[in-house]
């Protein structure tokens, strides 16, 4: 028997549509593999919600491999070192895996090409995106920095070929390699338990991502209006299913493209995640460094300040008595993720009525979301701050409590903040303002008008400073 290729997964833990799977097996026996890097990534490795959601991804592909004649092989460290050490063990001369944008990766990619010996070699495929990023240029050769026609030159691209099916068999090497236990690992929280409820809500894995995009596309015509509308079930909730490689953007808009224009939207946003990771790939520190030039003079409140610390503790756990607000946080918290829309206000809470620093957001949201992207969440966050390079204004100040009212998000509110359930609509969106907040809610830790006056000066002052 020939020596085995390798199969590194990454983020694309899936078999059908997957080009390095189906690469691999077309020359024979096959030895796939997971390793957990916290050391590559640095002060970017998968956060808390990410690592449950990987636990049980993780087991899922494995059930998927043993299913095939085959099985994953879990391995700790290095990406670049254990992958050498594995080829040289193993006999393997190529190494196949998806593309994967990411700084880390970037360099584990190049660090892992240039350790190879003996002829091996690494052969990246495409697959986790619509197309592959830096494909789309402007007119005059540059990549696209703007939404709007990035969007329009994609659509021009579409529809993607058909989903590829996963091989029927899987070829075993004819030795397995050691491996870790999963369990090992600790991915899991232990005591207190603060997953629990997650367990309630995703079903990670190829299987459960198939599952949840058939549920959505009964209702994809729906989503223009149901992503604002946060007390109804009209978003599709694909986005830690794509993040972890559990099914191609490509199955996902083939499945949904098909039922006209009022899907349109949805595509968008599916188009949005393409574009996200084009950003990051013409500024790799998009995660840490504001785009525009003024936010490098933006005084944000300090957060070496016990007041400010207090305040951002506040909206972590959902005490801000904003019940908008609070809900969302609260839903993080409880799932792992949150409404689309209820993103925008939490976010926009945090960076224009506390004042604080859009990235301090962002790294909770990167540790507390299962769907934690890098692209995706540092172009959201900079978009809501108005730093990105494509954003909204940061003088655009959201007033939650309208927002509230406008996308009827009682219910959701009602659901989320047990201390309002027995507030009614309109009064559970301001019960502080209607006279009717319980003694058991919190005030609010700032009126909308101080917050809105307090923002748009901190705005000004930088402003004039690059004047």
């Amino acid at each position: 028997m020939s020596s085995p290729a390798i199969i590194w997964f990454r983020r694309d833990l899936r078999l059908s549509d997957q080009d390095a799977v189906l690469a691999a097996a077309s020359r024979g026996a096959v030895l796939p593999v997971y390793i957990l890097d916290d050391e590559t990534p640095k002060h970017r490795k998968m956060g808390g919600a990410s690592r449950w959601w990987l636990h049980h991804s993780l087991k899922s592909l494995d059930a998927d491999l043993r299913e095939k004649g085959s099985r994953l092989i879990l391995r700790r460290g290095k990406a670049a070192d254990v992958l050498v050490d594995l080829a040289q063990t193993s006999g393997a001369t190529e190494i196949h895996a998806l593309h994967h944008y990411e700084p880390w990766w970037l360099n584990a990619q190049k660090d892992l090409s240039t350790k190879l010996k003996d002829g091996a070699e690494l052969l990246l495929h495409h697959g986790n995106y619509l197309l592959p990023p830096g494909t789309l240029k402007t007119g005059s050769g540059t990549p696209y920095k703007i939404y709007t026609p990035f969007w329009k030159s994609l659509r021009e691209r579409m529809p993607p070929p058909d989903a590829v099916a996963a091989p029927d068999h899987l070829e075993a090497p004819n030795a397995w390699p050691e491996s870790d236990k999963l369990d090992d690992w600790a991915l899991l929280p232990g005591k207190p338990d603060w997953a629990e409820g997650f367990t309630d809500d995703w079903d990670p894995g190829e299987a459960g991502a198939h599952e949840n995009l058939e549920e959505f596309a009964e209702n994809a015509g729906q989503y223009d209006k149901g992503r604002n509308l946060p007390s109804e079930q009209l978003v599709s909730r694909m986005s830690p299913h794509l993040h972890f490689g559990e099914i191609s953007p490509a199955a996902i808009w083939n499945r949904i493209a098909g039922q006209g224009a009022q899907v349109e939207t949805y595509l968008k946003e599916l188009v949005w995640r393409d574009y996200a990771q084009n950003i990051i790939q013409q500024f790799p520190q998009y995660g840490s460094d504001s785009y525009r030039e003024k936010f490098h003079l933006f005084e944000w409140r300090d957060m070496q300040d016990a007041n400010v610390r207090k305040d951002f503790k506040a909206w972590c756990e959902g005490n801000t008595g904003y019940p908008i607000v609070d809900a969302g946080m609260r839903e993080l918290w409880t799932t792992g993720w949150m409404h689309n829309r209820v993103r925008m206000i939490t976010a926009s809470f945090l960076i224009k009525h506390l004042l604080i620093d859009w990235r301090e957001g962002e790294q909770w949201f990167w540790d507390c979301l299962v769907d934690a992207d890098f692209a995706s969440n540092s172009v959201n966050w900079q978009w809501v701050s108005g730093s990105g390079v494509d954003s909204n204004m940061f003088v655009r100040i959201m007033a939650p409590l309208v927002q509230s009212e406008k996308f009827n998000a009682g219910d959701y509110i009602r659901q989320w903040v047990p201390e309002l359930a027995d507030v009614s609509d309109p009064y559970i969106h301001d019960p502080e303002e209607t006279g009717v907040k319980p003694a058991a809610y919190p005030s609010k830790i700032i009126t909308h008008k101080a917050a809105r006056t307090r923002a748009l000066e901190a705005y000004a002052k930088a402003k004039a400073q690059m004047d």
